[in-house]
């Protein structure tokens, strides 16, 4: 009995420590990064960020690091064993857009989540930052029944009336049962359809694990859920059904009724609905807390927006066409909009001129206050990151992480000892498995934010 009960809890430990594993691998944290630290990073670190029109950073008149300075720089930290062999690597000055360094850029390489820099690019010249998106509760084929048509809201909220939803701004719910009841009248609702017939194809992405989803990272990619993907507000893990979870929050908010998937009746009467957060929150909620349920959809909102089915290859391809004639060639190797597949392919380049393209285009510059500061806020915060002899780089970089199994990556700016700015892109797409690569990637970064480079 006793081996039996031993093997039970090995059993444990092991399905946590390769989940657990696997989540922090897929650069996430069990529950999104909220709490800031003591300190606000210093206004030197982008005065662009903070205004509603980017432009290059108020020490524009700081001189500009030479090439052969930040080569310099870069030399002894591009040498540490935990990196692995493959490392590609970009740097540009933000004010006049000059490549300072170069390794690789245009070799395709596993960017993991700094892929969604690409999918935040694309929505986001497609999108006003104040464009939301509905959804809708209609009428259904017979009396008490209705159907909540998903729109693709990926922060919709199932949290309680008066109680804070863990996605600012968020739809809700219960605003949408209130519109129904109010609707009904005396009909009592006894049924509840869920029409998640604006997305289409796989739910799931070529390359994701069979862990992948459902996890605390990802689930299927449906038009209708909540919370993200929960079944439950703050839940740890995601739903496996979180078109059908949305119709039991929606079911259990109007009292209590039966929950299937169907169609909504052609022209059938709208009995309410509701609206997400404007687009250029969940852009930065997507970016700052790396979340790949969020990414996925909105990538589906550009394949929509184009015109195209919101499946992943479509959004893929909706993405790379969108962001072609901004200069910032995707290629034709990304698989889904989260970076999670461990097929996406994307050069260093792609991601080097997005951020600088974002800076200097008032229309991106969300993917710029999405970005989380080190040692501040969002995946930065993590407690491994910008410590030690990086941690120069604390309140000083602004960057997109990636990480995944034998991948780390970080793209972002960064404003040097001369009060400079430079966008910088860092991949290390073969990392040993056991080495603290995300360090050493912290480590190239801050030996360009403590030189002045020339």
């Amino acid at each position: 009995m006793l081996l039996v009960i031993l093997a039970g809890l090995l059993a444990v430990v092991g399905f946590v420590a390769v989940a657990g594993g696997r989540q922090w691998l897929a650069d996430r944290s069990y529950h999104p990064i909220r709490v800031p630290a003591a300190t606000a990073p210093p206004a030197a670190l982008a005065p662009a960020l903070t205004t509603a029109t980017p432009t290059a950073p108020a020490t524009s008149a700081a001189p500009v690091p030479t090439a052969s300075g930040i080569s310099a720089a870069l030399a002894g930290p591009l040498t540490n064993p935990d990196l692995g062999p493959s490392v590609s690597a970009e740097v540009f000055d933000t004010g006049t857009g000059q490549q300072l360094f170069s390794r690789r850029p245009n070799v395709a390489i596993a960017p993991a989540s700094t892929s969604k820099l690409l999918t935040a690019a694309a929505l986001l010249t497609l999108h006003k930052p104040t464009d939301r998106f509905r959804t809708r509760v209609v009428a259904g084929p017979a009396p008490g029944i209705v159907v909540l048509v998903g729109g693709g809201d990926p922060t919709l909220s199932a949290a309680p009336a008066g109680q804070a939803t863990e996605y600012p701004e968020a739809g809700r719910i219960s605003d949408l049962a209130a519109q129904v009841r109010a609707a009904a009248g005396s009909t009592p609702i006894t049924r509840v359809l869920v029409d998640d017939s604006l997305f289409t194809g796989a739910a799931v992405a070529p390359g994701w694990a069979p862990e992948d989803a459902p996890s605390s990272y990802a689930c299927p990619i449906t038009a209708t859920m909540v919370d993200a993907g929960r079944d439950t507000p703050g839940a740890g893990l995601r739903s496996a059904n979180p078109d059908l979870a949305a119709g039991q929050a929606l079911a259990q908010a109007l009292g209590g009724a039966q929950v299937s998937r169907g169609p909504a009746p052609a022209a059938a009467k709208v009995l309410g609905q509701v609206a997400s957060a404007p687009v250029g929150v969940l852009v930065e909620q997507m970016l700052r807390d790396s979340d790949n349920v969020i990414a996925e959809v909105l990538a589906r909102q550009v394949a929509l927006a184009r015109h195209r089915p919101a499946t992943f290859v479509e959004a893929a391809a909706a993405i790379r066409v969108t962001l072609a004639p901004l200069g910032i060639e995707v290629g034709t190797g990304m698989r889904d909009g989260s970076g999670l597949s461990a097929l996406d392919r994307i050069p260093a380049a792609a991601l080097g001129q997005a951020l600088l393209k974002a800076v200097h285009t008032p229309s991106l510059r969300y993917l710029l206050t999405g970005l989380s500061v080190a040692g501040w806020d969002g995946t930065l915060l993590e407690q491994d990151r910008f410590t030690g002899n990086a941690a120069i780089g604390t309140g000083a970089v602004r960057a997109k992480t990636g990480s995944l199994t034998g991948v780390s990556t970080l793209a972002g700016l960064l404003v040097d000892l001369d009060g400079r700015q430079l966008a910088f892109v860092f991949t290390a797409d073969q990392a040993p498995a056991e080495g603290p690569t995300r360090q050493a990637i912290d480590g190239l970064v801050a030996a360009l934010v403590r030189c002045g480079c020339r």
